[in-house]
């Protein structure tokens, strides 16, 4: 297993879980392996408690699996999970999205300002994170609090999928075009228009990830 250069003691766990999923998405970190605490921390140059809260995440989000008495395993990223969980959230969000009906002028702007804000990413991760702020700020006035929980849930779910795919910067512009469909749809006052392009685009980033899963298995398999 080849790793990155240690990273600052400063860093927190978040920065910590990143470097991880990174690890697992390029096989640096290879499927089924058991993960090596000791020598993955003097890796990253943590301690073993940043690095125990992000694993823990890890295992949260399905990345890795936790066998009590044996530590954590690589969970492989599969074209059956990923086409099993990617069909949720075209279902949930604009169900969601009906629900909290037509947004106020103050939150159209600040999703405005949040597509900006991921048209400027320069990194998956940072792109990630925006994507999620933009959606998240979308269907903050849905009364089901439960519903949204399962969102927040599935985009951890996702999130060491969609790295391969954010990683392209056509993906982002992609995702900041669907992202404006939406808005002017909202703008319009058209809530049911504004609902399908929601789902496109929650779609429209399925083929890249198959075709980069479906490379990564040939790869391997080789």
């Amino acid at each position: 297993m080849q790793l990155p250069q240690p990273i600052p003691r400063a860093t927190t766990s978040d920065a910590v879980a990143t470097r991880v999923r990174h690890l697992i998405i390029t096989a640096a970190l290879a499927p089924g392996e058991r993960i090596n605490e000791v020598r993955l921390s003097v890796h990253l140059g943590v301690s073993r408690t940043p690095l125990r809260e992000a694993l823990n995440r890890l295992a949260a989000e399905g990345a890795l699996t936790s066998v009590t008495n044996h530590g954590y395993f690589v969970r492989p990223l599969t074209l059956d999970e990923f086409e099993q969980v990617y069909a949720i959230r075209p279902l949930l969000d604009p169900e969601a999205l009906r629900l909290a009906g037509l947004p106020a002028a103050r939150r159209l702007t600040r999703l405005k300002a949040l597509n900006r804000k991921l048209a400027d990413t320069t990194t998956a991760d940072d792109a990630i994170a925006a994507d999620d702020a933009w959606h998240l700020e979308l269907l903050a006035d849905c009364p089901n609090r439960v519903l949204v929980e399962l969102i927040e849930g599935l985009m951890q779910r996702t999130r060491r999928y969609e790295l391969a795919l954010m990683r392209e910067t056509r993906q982002v512009l992609r995702a900041t075009d669907d992202h404006d469909q939406v808005h002017k749809a909202l703008a319009d006052g058209d809530l049911e228009r504004a609902c399908a392009a929601l789902e496109h685009n929650l779609q429209s980033g399925r083929a890249p990830i198959v075709d980069w899963l479906t490379a990564r298995q040939t790869k391997t398999e080789g």
